[in-house]
């Protein structure tokens, strides 16, 4: 076989050195490109990330500043409306005294009983607004203690248990205030109208989800009354919190259950 040409094998040579050339040309621009575009990711990340943490830090800002009004708010009420339902209370007694006509007596004490009434509701309302109350502890504690409280001059005993894995777990304050009026409503139902003798809270957790069963063994409810004794506004509240109320059939009495799914941080 016949060598090529020299000047044949140095245009071969010449070819394939530019293709050579021009391969690595090439792969250098798909290096530049990917490394460009792999900044450009980056730098489209960091902005993403600092636009987020802008919006986290205005929410930060926003719920202190809804938590700051909170607290500005209960201090007012406990400042100016408390004192002031406990002047009239106050004044209402000491009338009692001075006055010896018994039906102005009677109109007295249905001032002094309306303003006790008021300071309680009040007082309902600054443990709603405490930001500091925001757990599932503190309602466990407060809506207990109101519970044996309000029974404790009945014949009715009353008996609150608490499953609760994790006391510090946050309960925002729309779903707390309503799941005590839940409660009050179905504890208030049982005093006046269940003939019971003993009654059953029992607050449970289990992952997320937040469970409080009400269990009386009364006479239960009747046909006539079910829509009423405040049950379809009990309803109604845990619907507003996209919660759950149900009338468990039970042989005797009434069982009251309502469920929260709670929102993790």
């Amino acid at each position: 076989m016949n060598e090529l040409d020299p000047s044949i094998k140095s245009l071969f040579i010449i070819a394939i050195v530019i293709l050579l050339v021009f391969v690595g040309f090439i792969i250098m621009v798909v290096l530049v490109y990917n490394k460009r575009q792999l900044i450009q990711h980056q730098e489209n990340q960091i902005k993403e990330a600092e636009f987020q943490n802008q919006l986290l830090q205005k929410e930060l800002e926003r719920q202190k500043a809804i938590q700051l009004e909170r607290e500005r708010i209960s201090q007012d009420m406990h400042d100016d409306l408390g004192a002031g339902i406990s002047a009239i209370k106050l004044q209402a007694e000491f009338l009692t005294y001075k006055i010896s006509n018994e039906a102005y007596k009677e109109d007295i004490e249905a001032i002094i009983a309306t303003s006790e009434d008021m300071n309680l509701a009040m007082r309902e309302i600054l443990w709603s607004l405490n930001s500091k109350n925001d757990t599932i502890g503190n309602f466990i504690d407060y809506t207990s203690t109101y519970v044996e409280r309000f029974l404790d001059k009945t014949p009715i005993q009353t008996l609150l248990l608490s499953e609760i894995i994790e006391e510090h777990t946050n309960l925002a304050v729309t779903a707390r205030r309503n799941l005590f009026l839940v409660v009050k409503e179905a504890v208030h139902n049982v005093y006046k109208h269940s003939q019971a003798k003993t009654i059953q809270v029992h607050f449970k957790q289990v992952g997320t989800e937040f469970t409080i069963q009400i269990i009386d063994d009364g006479i239960g409810i009747t046909k006539a009354n079910k829509t009423g004794n405040g049950l379809t506004n009990m309803a109604l509240r845990m619907e507003n919190i996209k919660g759950k109320f149900e009338i468990v059939p039970s042989v005797k009495g009434t069982y009251i259950e309502i469920k929260y799914r709670l929102t993790t941080t």
